[in-house]
Parts: structure tokens; C-alpha cells; sequence
């Protein structure tokens, strides 16, 4: 069975809630998930042993939470090159902190990127639960290929 990892930052628990609907994608898909708020990761050994990498930050003044920064810089040294991964998180007005954390898994970690980053307003307003469970399910399809 595939593993994944769901780290999450957020201020209103939104970003929390996107990132279980992600989980039930991802079970629906027999994908093992684990969800741990970034303010609980200390360390890159953290980080080991799962298929599939999912981080996401509400975006507050432009940008992504300090918890989520702080993971990164821990994530950076994990060696997650050529894992599946995925970046969400819910925004206001601005959704730079889902973009960020992509294009940092992307360009930095050398990662598998899902799509594009998921960017929602709020999970449970106009589909949001059925695009973020439909993130997880594509996650889960890319780790299977």
C-alpha cells in the first residue's frame, strides 16, 4: 500500500480542511495517509518513507505561514527528488502560498508535481471538497504509474 504525507499550515482551518478532503481522495484511492501540522516537523527523518508529499499554507499578507517556510527549509535536506508530490492551501484575495510551496517542490526538491497547485478559497464553498478529494485521487494515480 502507498503512503502519504499531508503537512499542513493554517491560521482559520481551512488549509486543515482542504488538506482532509485530500485524505479521503487519497484513501479513497488505498493510499495510507498521515496529517501532521508543520509546527510538529522538526527534523528531515520526519519526512521519510512515504510515496506521496502533500504541503499546503493559507496565504496571509502574500504569503505562505511561517511553519510551512520553516518545514521547507527542513524538507530541502530530506532528499524527496523524484517523489510524487502536491502544494494547496486556501487564500483570501492572494494565493501566492500554494504557488510557492509548488514551484518549490518543483524547482528545488526535484519533485513529481501533481498538476498545478490547489488553490481554494474555502474547502467547503462552490465544489471545493470534491476538487480537493479529486487532488488526492490524482496524487494517488501518479504514484500508481
Amino acid at each position: 500500500m502507498k503512503k502519504a504525507l499531508i503537512v499542513y499550515s493554517t491560521r482559520t482551518g481551512d488549509t486543515r480542511k482542504i488538506a482532509e478532503f485530500i485524505a479521503e481522495g487519497l484513501r479513497f484511492s488505498m493510499v495510507d495517509v498521515t496529517l501532521s501540522d508543520a509546527k510538529d516537523i522538526k527534523k528531515e527523518s520526519e519526512l521519510d518513507g512515504y510515496d506521496i508529499y502533500m504541503f499546503g499554507s493559507s496565504t496571509y499578507h502574500g504569503e505562505m505561514m511561517n511553519s510551512m517556510k520553516t518545514l521547507l527549509f527542513i524538507a530541502e535536506k530530506a532528499g524527496l527528488e523524484g517523489r510524487v508530490a502536491g502544494a494547496f492551501g486556501a487564500y483570501g484575495w492572494s494565493g501566492e502560498a500554494a504557488e510557492r510551496i509548488f514551484d518549490t517542490m518543483k524547482n528545488i526538491f526535484g519533485m513529481a508535481m501533481v498538476g498545478g497547485p490547489l488553490m481554494l478559497k474555502s474547502a467547503v464553498v462552490e465544489g471545493g471538497m470534491k476538487m480537493a478529494q479529486a487532488y488526492g485521487k490524482e496524487a494517488a494515480a501518479k504514484a500508481e504509474a
